[in-house]
């Protein structure tokens, strides 16, 4: 069992659902494209496509189809998942600073004062975008690129990327996700996870919180300590 690093040196935040909420936004886009193909799209399919990319979100929407969507070439499902993205971003132009989440300048304050480094590890390839609309970009010390990964969530990739990113090493990271995929991605990469929302459904996380407002490196801090003296017994035999 791998005991967590001495001190954490870096924090690495997932966009959507985190620090900001364009899931209304992606909602809309998904649902006029589904719309258009003649496939049901709801809100709860809707649930099934947090903390995965564009193309993976595409073809769970399609696999509705009869077959599957195996018939649809891959040049037509480019097509489609461009029109989205095209859709989302004449949605998104409107997001502005107060779509920050609740909580969350707050704590960018708090890392940066206590000199941890931030990394953002978002599926979105609109993510840089949307940080400099919401005037938070200068905190970051790393934006991963979601384009330059070979695998999305929930494999650990695009985490293990901001950390090399960062220049820390993994055990020494905090990753902060409101999606499950988001969540087993952090785990993958062997950092401590922090889950936003339904602890049921972010059950592998080491330490959920309800909404943003809860999140404060102070009590981040203090439930990494207890965790990690849990794992020394652990390993010690105690």
């Amino acid at each position: 069992m791998t005991i967590q690093a001495s001190a954490i040196q870096a924090f690495i935040f997932d966009l959507d659902g985190v620090i900001t909420d364009t899931a209304k936004y992606h909602y809309k886009a998904w649902k006029q494209l589904a719309d258009e193909l003649g496939l049901p799209f709801d809100h709860a399919f809707n649930e099934q496509l947090k903390g995965i990319d564009r193309m993976a979100s595409l073809e769970k929407i399609l696999s509705q189809m009869e077959d599957g969507g195996r018939s649809i070439s891959i040049q037509q499902k480019e097509h489609w998942a461009a029109h989205k993205n095209s859709v989302y971003q004449q949605l998104i132009e409107a997001v502005d600073e107060s779509e920050i989440l609740p909580g969350i300048e707050a704590l960018f304050h708090e890392l940066k004062e206590a000199q941890l480094r931030i990394g953002l590890a978002s599926a979105s390839r609109n993510a840089e975008t949307l940080l400099k609309q919401l005037k938070v970009e200068a905190y970051f010390d790393c934006i991963v690129d979601p384009a330059s990964i070979a695998n999305g969530k929930p494999a650990p990739d695009i985490f293990l990327a901001a950390a090399r990113g960062l220049g820390v090493h993994p055990s020494s990271c905090i990753g902060v996700e409101d999606a499950e995929a988001g969540i087993q991605a952090i785990k993958g990469a062997g950092m401590y996870a922090v889950g936003v929302g339904d602890a049921s459904i972010l059950s592998k996380a080491d330490m959920v919180v309800p909404d943003t407002s809860k999140l404060t490196l102070t009590s981040i801090k203090a439930h990494w300590s207890q965790v990690g003296e849990v794992k020394k017994s652990a390993v010690q035999g105690v």
